[in-house]
């Protein structure tokens, strides 16, 4: 029951800490959250970049939004293991929706507890890198993920 409880901590938490980001007013969308004994499964589609971008040059919007999504990232792997202590591993997915309506894959993430990752780096995608996402950066934007990294199952 206790596992229980921390979902549901772990989605308001959601809601309530991550309505809102440092770069983009858009909301995060939760689509999958899968709990398997000590291990969860988390998707969710990443904020779309902020309507007040709209005059920025492309490449300066797409990496307000691959910041951002790096950050989003990086606190709800937090959060889980925060919410939910007998949590031993997560696997993490965020996704983009495309101009197709599909969902491409951006970044994917493999976390367990105890890893550890250094506060002192400044970098948001290094510690991203160091905390167990895997991403393609191009010129600051995040790229698609091949479509055989969204296979990745836990």
């Amino acid at each position: 029951m206790r596992a229980l409880w921390g979902i549901s901590d772990f989605v308001r938490a959601l809601q309530r800490e991550l309505r809102f980001g440092d770069l983009s007013r858009g909301s995060l969308r939760l689509l999958r959250l899968e709990w398997r004994n000590e291990s969860v499964a988390c998707d969710w589609l990443a904020r779309p970049a902020d309507t007040w971008d709209l005059d920025l040059a492309r490449q300066v919007r797409e990496a307000n939004e691959a910041e951002q999504a790096l950050r989003d990232a990086m606190a709800i792997r937090q959060m889980l293991f925060s919410a939910l202590p007998g949590l031993d591993a997560a696997a993490l997915r965020a996704f983009r929706q495309s101009a197709g309506g599909a969902h491409d894959l951006i970044i994917v993430g493999a976390a367990n507890r105890g890893d550890f990752i250094p506060r002192k780096v400044s970098s948001t995608a290094m510690r991203a890198k160091l905390a167990g996402f895997q991403f393609w950066l191009q010129d600051g934007a995040l790229e698609a993920m091949p479509s055989e990294e969204c296979a990745m199952s836990f």
